[in-house]
C-alpha cells in the first residue's frame, strides 16, 4: 500500500518509537503489520489526548447525543468518558460517532454517587451543567487543576444529586430568546473552551504520562490491526508464555 513516507522516513520515525519508549521490542511485531501512515496518525492523536479534562454523561438517553458527546471528546482530545445510564441503555449511534469511540477509554458506572467519588479519588475537581445564578460562565471557569465536566439528560439536565455532589456549577452563556442548548452542542462549546485554557494553565501536566501513552499506543495499535491478524497476535503470544 502507497505511502506518503519514504522508507528511509519510516523507518527513522519508528526508531524514534522505540527511542522514546512508546513502543519496545514485544511490540514489534503489532508495529510491522500497521501500514506508515496510520502508525504516525496514532501517534500524532496520541501526542494530543488529555486526561486532565475529563466527561461524565448522566443519564443521556438518546443515541445521537451519545455518539455526538463522544465524537467531540475524540475531536478535543478527551480521552476518559464515565458513563450513568438513565431509563435507556447506552447505545451511541454509530453514523454519528464515525468510530470515535473506538478511541476513547468509556468507564460505565452504576450510579452517580459512586461515578463522582471515583474521580474525585482520582484528583479531579468536578463541575456540573447547571442554569441557575451561581453558575460559573464556562469561559471563567477555573481549571488550575484537573477537570470533570457533567452533562444531564435531556429533558432534566443534571440531577439533584450531582449537582450537590459536585464543587460547582458551570454555565454557557446565550444572548438569544432560548436560554438552553441541545446537550450535545453544549458539551462541544464546553469541550472547546475548557481543552483550550486548560492547555495554557496546565503545560505538560495537560498531556499524557509516557507510562499512559505506552499503554494506549499499543491498544490503539491492536485496534487498528483487522480481526484475523489480531487473532495471530494474540494466539503467537499466548504459545509463548
Amino acid at each position: 500500500m502507497s505511502s506518503i513516507y519514504s522508507q528511509s522516513e519510516y523507518l527513522h520515525f519508528v526508531s524514534e518509537l522505540f527511542e522514546q519508549g512508546i513502543v519496545d521490542e514485544k511490540d514489534r511485531e503489532i508495529v510491522e503489520f500497521i501500514i506508515p501512515d496510520r502508525l504516525k496518525r496514532l501517534y500524532d492523536v496520541l501526542n494530543e489526548r488529555t486526561r486532565y479534562i475529563s466527561i461524565l454523561l448522566e443519564a443521556v438517553d438518546d443515541g445521537h447525543n451519545q455518539a455526538a458527546v463522544l465524537r467531540s471528546a475524540d475531536a478535543f482530545g478527551i480521552q476518559d468518558i464515565t458513563i450513568v445510564t438513565g431509563r435507556a441503555p447506552f447505545a451511541p449511534n454509530d453514523l454519528v460517532t464515525r468510530s470515535a469511540d473506538k478511541w476513547l477509554t468509556l468507564h460505565h458506572q452504576p450510579n452517580i454517587e459512586t461515578a463522582i467519588s471515583d474521580l474525585r479519588q482520582k484528583g479531579y475537581q468536578i463541575y456540573a451543567s447547571q442554569l441557575c445564578d451561581e453558575a460559573v460562565p464556562i469561559e471563567e471557569l477555573e481549571v488550575s487543576k484537573p477537570t470533570v465536566l457533567i452533562f444531564g439528560n435531556e429533558h432534566s439536565g443534571v440531577s439533584k444529586k450531582a449537582t450537590e455532589l459536585a464543587d460547582g456549577t458551570f454555565m454557557i452563556p446565550m444572548k438569544g430568546f432560548v436560554q438552553s442548548l441541545n446537550i450535545s452542542v453544549a458539551a462541544a462549546l464546553a469541550m472547546r473552551e475548557v481543552t483550550k485554557r486548560a492547555k495554557k494553565a496546565a503545560g505538560e501536566q495537560y498531556y499524557l504520562t509516557m507510562k499512559e501513552k505506552r499503554e494506549l499506543f499499543r491498544e490503539w495499535m491492536m485496534k487498528s490491526l483487522n480481526k484475523r491478524l489480531r487473532k495471530m497476535i494474540i494466539q503467537k503470544r499466548e504459545s509463548r508464555n
